[in-house]
């Protein structure tokens, strides 16, 4: 039996120029890699639950 810590759901995004290498410098700043920085901006987000 497999233990996964995740379960993972690969995702593709379109991003500008601009904002590409926002996200590179970003990372390049603070060692961090890509997915770690958007999985902290997601988590961020406030998402009203469904009633």
């Amino acid at each position: 039996m497999t233990n996964k810590k995740w379960a993972v759901k690969r995702l593709t995004i379109n991003l500008a120029v601009s904002e590409a290498e926002k996200l590179e410098q970003y990372c390049a700043m603070t060692g961090r890699p890509a997915t770690d920085v958007i999985r902290e901006l997601l988590r961020s987000l406030e998402v009203e639950e469904k009633k």
